[in-house]
């Protein structure tokens, strides 16, 4: 016998909104979905999707855009800090946000990622009343625009801003250098509600990082002094001079070995510091190259077990030299040089943490050839190194093969 259905009555925030809008937040920017009804089309949907700056006045203008819209709800989703500036804002503009886990509301299997997706996903979601809000600064965005923050420039505008300027201009005019040409952007990023508990938190963080820095600077004098005392580390003039100013000049006949190591791609003087302090002076301990490779652990083991063959892990080896050679590979990973080219031509088939091991190991040998040798420099090989050592013959083979192997007849001819 089949019991009376009872009627169970959608709550409040489970009722489907007419109007909504969804932001998915990145550093510098949102992506933005409204989804209301179509205006000539009775029972649609309309959506649209655009970028919004990660900027006051971006967010304020946008704020406005929603307010005329009518929509009910907003969506923002919990990225890192960046929502900070959409929540406040948007809620200054008289709107209904929420702010949401984006763990909980992306995770749908067999759904394409992409961030205009996402946004609709969210504005989806929103208007159905699916998701759980979250618990409810100063919105400056000053690190979209600088790369350093903590550079000359940006600290001058982090000091000016807790010294009690807030004029957005007046701050964009604290840029030194190539800063300089960002006036505009700076500006749009210094835009924000910096006020006098800002300030005290920031004196508060500000304080312990000068005061590291300072104790950074002593070790980094005191480790170029003991460097400087080291005679295999010191350089030798043209005339023959040696000593702790010795080789620096344009006709040294041998730089020290710091800036030896500086001429690497990758490899800048305190990473050079760290190398020395890690390998050592003497090659004399690593006969070939291959040893001081085989003793860092950044080459491939051969397991072999009867007929099989299998490559193995690297092992741990020294972690703070194979720490600074990941770092300066990553750094040389970004140059247009033959060590950068050789990332980029290994990362497309083994992945990136197996490139920057690739790109590791010729870095590694680069520098057992300068300190084994003194007299030795050097010389970049150029991002076009491997494509001029291209086996021309055998590549057109290899085109032939294929083309034959589509139903195409081949026939070449050199070109004029």
């Amino acid at each position: 016998m089949m019991r009376e259905p009872q009627e169970i009555h959608d709550e409040a925030h489970e009722q489907i909104a007419e109007r909504v809008a969804a932001v998915d937040v990145a550093k510098a920017s949102g992506m933005v979905c409204t989804r209301v009804p179509h205006p000539s089309q009775p029972g649609r949907r309309l959506t649209k999707v655009w970028e919004v700056a990660a900027t006051t006045g971006a967010i304020t203008e946008l704020g406005e855009h929603l307010a005329g819209l009518g929509v009910e709800k907003v969506t923002v989703e919990s990225t890192s800090d960046y929502w900070r500036a959409f929540l406040y804002l948007l809620e200054a503009a008289g709107l209904e946000v929420q702010l949401v886990n984006a763990r909980d509301v992306k995770n749908v299997p067999g759904r394409p990622k992409t961030d205009k997706l996402d946004a609709v996903w969210l504005a989806k979601l929103t208007e159905r009343g699916m998701l759980r809000p979250m618990l409810e600064d100063a919105l400056i965005k000053l690190s979209t625009v600088a790369t350093d923050i903590m550079g000359k420039s940006g600290r001058a505008m982090l000091e000016a801003l807790i010294s009690g300027q807030r004029d957005p201009k007046v701050l964009a005019g604290l840029a030194r250098g190539r800063m300089k040409a960002k006036h505009a952007a700076l500006a749009q990023a210094l835009t924000g509600r910096f006020d006098d508990h800002h300030a005290e938190l920031a004196r508060l963080l500000l304080d312990p990082y000068d005061a590291l820095t300072a104790q950074i600077d002593r070790l980094t004098a005191r480790i170029q002094e003991l460097l400087a005392a080291i005679p295999a580390a010191q350089g030798v003039s043209a005339d023959g001079t040696t000593g702790p100013d010795a080789g620096t000049g344009p006709d040294a006949a041998v730089l020290p070995a710091i800036q030896r190591l500086d001429e690497v791609p990758g490899i800048g003087v305190k990473a050079a510091q760290v190398l020395l302090a890690e390998v050592g002076l003497n090659m004399a301990q690593f006969p070939t190259p291959a040893q001081l490779v085989s003793w860092t652990k950044i080459c491939p083991r051969t397991i072999q077990s009867g007929t099989k063959h299998r490559a193995g892990t690297t092992g741990k080896g020294n972690p703070y030299l194979k720490g600074v050679l990941g770092e300066t590979a990553a750094a040389a990973a970004k140059t247009d040089t033959f060590l950068g080219e050789r990332y980029r031509r290994i990362v497309k088939r083994r992945g990136k943490r197996k490139a920057l091991v690739a790109v590791a190991r010729p870095i590694l040998v680069i520098i057992w050839h300068l300190l084994a040798d003194p007299t030795t420099r050097y010389h970049d090989l150029g991002a076009g190194y491997h494509a001029s050592r291209i086996d021309k013959a055998k590549k057109a083979r290899n085109h032939i093969r294929q083309l034959e192997a589509l139903g195409f007849t081949v026939t070449l001819a050199p070109a004029a």
